[in-house]
């Protein structure tokens, strides 16, 4: 049985609060270990269990949601090769650069994810006739912290640190963001 779009949406919408707790509790308490000085595999301790624990806690909805979710991702596997190659690098090309540019990796981060929703916002409402707005906040809101990230990154303390959490909790709001809305949105 197929879904309504509003089940669908509810079912991105928990997901998208799902990342959001998940990184932006990760980031808090990561940035708790690099003050402590805490070893290096204390991170991945850290963001692995952050994200089994939220999605431990919703489990049960989130194992019925699970359908819903790669329902409305098999959508993309009706685009044609060049709308899924733009698509592709517009989420993985910002993350590759990371390699290249590592000092950057914060904004890259963002401007993936940022990149990533939006084009997939784009092509499923072109080539799907799906308005998933959640989407398209989650990769506005990202591309917008963009500036702000450099902002507080040159102007008021200049460390890479700051500048790392800044990002990752903007991250966090613009996943927020988007999933609330799209569990609160009314079709």
């Amino acid at each position: 049985m197929q879904d309504s779009p509003l089940e669908v949406r509810r079912a991105f919408g928990l997901l998208f609060v799902g990342v959001a707790i998940s990184v932006g509790s990760a980031s808090v308490i990561s940035e708790i270990a690099f003050e402590h000085h805490d070893p290096i595999y204390y991170y991945v301790v850290i963001w692995l269990g952050s994200f089994a624990i939220t999605f431990g806690a919703v489990f049960s909805k989130f194992r019925y949601i699970l359908p819903s979710v790669r329902g409305r991702m098999k959508n993309s596997v009706k685009w044609s090769g060049p709308v899924k190659a733009i698509n592709g690098l517009c989420w993985a090309a910002p993350f590759a650069m990371i390699g290249v540019f590592p000092p950057l990796y914060q904004y890259l981060i963002l401007l993936g994810i940022g990149l990533g929703n939006a084009s997939t916002y784009l092509f499923m409402k072109k080539f799907s006739g799906l308005a998933n707005h959640e989407q398209i906040i989650v990769g506005a809101i990202s591309l917008a912290a963009i500036p702000i990230a450099v902002f507080i990154d040159t102007s008021f303390v200049s460390n890479q640190t700051v500048a790392v959490i800044v990002s990752r909790l903007m991250i966090a709001a613009a996943y927020g963001a988007g999933g609330v809305y799209a569990l609160t949105a009314k079709k």
